[in-house]
C-alpha cells in the first residue's frame, strides 16, 4: 500500500517537537499542502489526519492545509510512561498552532477535535480567524458507543500487556473485519468505505505500539469526565459550556442529519449559545462527515470562508 502521508503532501509526513501539557518534549506528526492562509484540521478520538483526506486537496487550492496527529493518536508520539489528564489537547493543540504559523488561521475541527476547537478559541481568541465545528460531543453525558465503554471498564494494565504482546498485529484481520463493521454504522451510505480506508484507518491500532493502550486511557479519561459532570463536580465540558457566549470569531456548526451519536438538538443548542455563528445540517450525513458526507462538507466550509479565500 503507498504510503498515505507521502501520496497527499508534498513533503509526506513531517515532525514537530513541542512540550505536552506536562512540559515533556513530544513529537507530532503532521503534513500540509497549499500556500495562503493557514487552515488547521482536526481529527476526533480514534482517529488521526487520514480522517480529512477527502478534503484535503480541495483546501489547499485555497489555503496553506495543515492536518496534525494529536499526541497519542496516529502517527504522533506515544508517551506511555506517563499518564494523561483531562484537557491536555487543548494546550497541546495550541503550542502545535503557534508553532506551524505566526497569523490567526481558520480551524476546522470534527467531534473531538471541534470540542478542543470551542476551547481553543475562548482560551486563545487571538490564534483563531474563523472556526468550523462538526458534530460535536459539547453537551453529550457518556460515550457514545458501546465499545468505547467496554474498553474504558478494562484496567490499563492489561490493555498495555495486549499492547506490548503486539496482539492486534497478530489479530489484524479479526480487528480490520470488527472495525469495517463499526466505522461503517457512523456512515449514511457504508459503501463507501473502501478496503484502502479500512487498512489506514487501522493502521495506527494495528502497527503502532501503544495507540490501543493510548486510546483506552483517553476513553478512561472522557468517562471520569462525565462522571464529574453528572456529580457536579468541575470538569472541562461544564467549562467549555458556561464559556461558549465568549466565542467571538465567526463559526460554523454542521451537524449531520442523521448523526446517532450526538443528535441535531445539541448543534441547535450550540449555536444559541455562540453569539456570531452560522448552523447547517448536513443532509444524508450520520457522525462521520469527512468520510460520509464530505462533498456537501466541502462546499459547506468553503462557502462560509468564501471572504477568506479572496481576501
Amino acid at each position: 500500500m503507498k504510503d498515505w502521508w507521502k501520496a497527499t503532501f508534498p513533503k509526506g509526513r513531517q515532525s514537530l517537537i513541542i512540550p505536552d501539557a506536562q512540559g515533556y518534549p513530544v513529537e507530532i506528526a503532521y503534513g500540509e499542502k497549499g500556500r495562503g492562509k493557514p487552515l488547521f484540521l482536526l481529527h476526533g478520538m480514534g482517529c488521526w489526519s487520514y480522517s480529512w483526506r477527502h478534503s484535503i486537496a480541495l483546501l489547499s487550492k485555497y489555503f496553506r492545509v495543515i492536518c496534525f496527529d494529536a499526541k497519542c493518536t496516529g502517527f504522533s508520539e506515544k508517551p506511555l510512561s506517563r499518564r494523561e489528564y483531562q484537557g491536555h489537547q487543548v494546550l497541546e493543540y495550541q503550542r502545535v498552532i503557534q508553532a506551524l504559523c505566526d497569523e490567526p488561521a481558520v480551524i476546522i475541527g470534527e467531534s473531538l477535535g471541534g470540542l478542543v476547537a470551542l476551547a481553543l478559541a475562548q482560551n486563545n481568541p487571538d490564534l483563531i480567524k474563523q472556526l468550523v465545528v462538526i458534530n460535536v460531543p459539547i453537551f453529550s453525558e457518556r460515550l457514545p458507543h458501546w465499545a468505547m465503554s467496554l474498553f474504558a471498564e478494562i484496567p490499563l494494565q492489561i490493555i498495555q500487556t495486549i499492547d506490548s504482546w503486539r496482539l492486534a498485529y497478530l489479530f489484524a484481520p479479526f480487528i480490520r473485519a470488527i472495525m469495517t463493521l463499526e466505522w461503517r454504522t457512523l456512515l449514511f451510505d457504508p459503501s463507501i468505505l473502501t478496503e484502502e480506508d479500512i487498512y489506514w484507518l487501522t493502521y495506527p491500532l494495528i502497527e503502532i505500539p501503544g495507540t490501543i493502550t493510548k486510546s483506552t486511557e483517553e476513553l478512561q479519561i472522557a468517562v471520569r469526565e462525565f462522571e464529574s459532570l453528572k456529580a457536579n463536580k468541575p470538569n472541562m465540558l461544564t467549562k467549555i459550556q458556561n464559556n461558549l457566549s465568549a466565542i467571538k470569531c465567526s463559526t460554523l456548526i454542521l451537524w449531520g442529519e442523521q448523526d446517532s451519536w450526538f443528535p441535531v438538538s445539541h448543534g441547535k443548542k450550540l449555536h444559541q449559545y455562540i453569539p456570531n455563528s452560522k448552523f447547517q445540517i448536513l443532509p444524508n450525513c450520520c457522525h462521520d462527515a469527512s468520510t460520509g458526507s464530505f462533498k456537501v462538507l466541502n462546499t459547506a466550509i468553503l462557502n462560509f470562508l468564501k471572504n477568506s479565500i479572496f481576501c
